[in-house]
């Protein structure tokens, strides 16, 4: 059984993606109501909702936005954008292309997510958090 805490999501991330642990400290940092908790998908609960939503590792190479009170999961540039809608302002003026078709905002995230690795590196494992950022994440 997946445990997150009330009036949360839970973002799945990459944990050995330098972009991705990047991106994960970007939010952390923007997150001022406190909405959003973080697990790898290499972690046990990531791999709980991969199975859930039967979703292939294969083919998805993606951020995942797990929302546990409409027991919803959102990825690629939709995903992205429906946190950046709650980071704040600036951040939150990117949900506006929201309004682009998904097909367009999923042809430029899947060109990033492809060359992730090649632009920004890899970790041998995924990261460890610090203490004070310890509460955020999910086991």
């Amino acid at each position: 059984m997946i445990d997150i805490p009330n009036n949360k999501q839970l973002i799945l991330f990459d944990g050995v993606c330098n972009l991705c642990n990047s991106s994960v400290l970007y939010v952390i940092k923007r997150d001022k109501k406190d909405k959003f908790v973080f697990a790898p998908l290499q972690s046990d609960v990531g791999e709980e909702i991969i199975k859930k939503f039967n979703i292939n590792t294969v083919n998805t190479d993606s951020i995942l936005l797990y929302n546990p009170k409409k027991d919803r999961l959102t990825y690629k540039s939709t995903a992205a954008l429906l946190v950046a809608k709650d980071l704040g302002f600036p951040t939150c003026i990117l949900s506006i292309f929201l309004i682009v078709p998904t097909f367009i905002r999923n042809w430029v995230y899947n060109y990033i997510a492809k060359n992730r690795y090649k632009w920004y590196g890899k970790k041998e494992s995924c990261m460890i958090p610090t203490p004070e950022l310890k509460s955020k994440f999910i086991a």
